[in-house]
């Protein structure tokens, strides 16, 4: 019988040694596990980072709605939406639609171009960029009508770029016209007077301080602003004369330029329209391709999301306090 109170030979391991043993065993293997398990939770939170990154290229990559390639016709009529305010960084940027009506006339397989209008009008400079440039397409491709499609809203900016088209249609209740032009701002020299604010402007130039909100209005100034605005009137008149010739019955109708809407009914027999229709009629009774095929450019929600954090904000904050410049709507 062994004496359990014997001390061991010299070498030979004792019962707390080996516990010891086992214990730092069981602690290295811990942690190696440890390492194994937090290096797979990195890879896959590292393949997922580059997964979203992947999505978002793909999401936020600009691109042109224009699905020709799946057609199955031998030709189609080239859909064009205007929508929305016509201004510059906007959806309806001359920049935008110039873009989409060039693609859509250098397709051979287009038929015909139907501009379908939504838009309660904008810049009349962007306005005039579009609207030249229908004319000057027309004039290169005569084979290719163009035709506007309004729906609800075809106003101002909006139909001065629908009368550059061969025809315009749109619904009987849809509104049209709008033919002027409207600069608009506020005054606050009351309100300063009233809260005891001066306004300190210094400027180089008689009238660089134009139009200053904070500042009382000046008989000369105000008289050459709406010299501005009728000169711009005038140009928006000769524009429509141009492009609806004599189909337009303005002789009668002096007030078609007085900046009133009709709806659509209203203004077929003035001649503001040539008829009553959809964009998808149209290109089924009108053109005779009814597949339609979207040209309109598409913005990445990237680019929207910009423009609404951007310097878009600031220049609409600045017209909104004060000055805005000319305005078809």
């Amino acid at each position: 019988m062994v004496d359990q109170w014997k001390a061991p030979a010299e070498g030979e391991p004792t019962v707390g040694d080996d516990k010891s043993w086992k214990l730092l065993e069981k602690t290295l293997l811990a942690g190696v596990q440890e390492q194994r398990r937090a290096r797979r939770w990195g890879i896959f939170f590292k393949s997922l980072a580059f997964l979203y990154l992947i999505a978002m290229l793909f999401l936020f990559t600009p691109l042109m709605d224009m699905e020709r390639s799946a057609t199955k016709g031998a030709g189609y009529t080239a859909l064009i939406d205007v929508q929305g305010v016509i201004a510059d960084k906007e959806a309806a940027s001359a920049d935008n639609l110039i873009t989409s009506l060039r693609a859509a006339f250098d397709d051979p397989k287009v038929k015909g171009v139907v501009l379908r209008i939504n838009s309660p009008g904008g810049s009349p400079v962007q306005s005039g960029y579009v609207y030249d440039e229908i004319r000057r397409l027309r004039g290169l491709h005569p084979d290719t009508k163009v035709y506007a499609v309004i729906s609800d809203l075809g106003a101002s900016g909006a139909y001065y770029i629908a009368s550059a088209a061969d025809e315009i249609y749109a619904d009987k209740a849809s509104l049209v016209g709008s033919i002027g032009v409207t600069a608009a701002g506020f005054g606050f020299v009351g309100a300063m007077e009233k809260l005891g604010v001066q306004r300190r402007a210094y400027t180089s130039g008689e009238h660089k301080a134009f139009l200053d909100p904070f500042e009382p209005e000046k008989p000369d100034e105000t008289k050459f602003w709406q010299g501005v605005l009728n000169v711009t009137h005038e140009q928006f008149i000769a524009s429509v004369k141009q492009g609806r010739g004599d189909r337009l019955k303005d002789k009668d109708h002096p007030e078609l330029f007085s900046g009133l809407v009709w709806t659509g009914q209203q203004a077929l027999p003035l001649g503001l329209i040539d008829g009553l229709g959809s964009a998808s009629s149209v290109a089924r009774d009108v053109i005779g391709e009814k597949e339609l095929v979207d040209f309109t450019v598409q913005e990445s929600a990237l680019d929207r999301f910009s423009k609404k954090l951007g310097a878009g904000v600031a220049e609409k904050l600045a017209m909104w306090m004060g000055f805005q410049g000319p305005t078809l709507r």
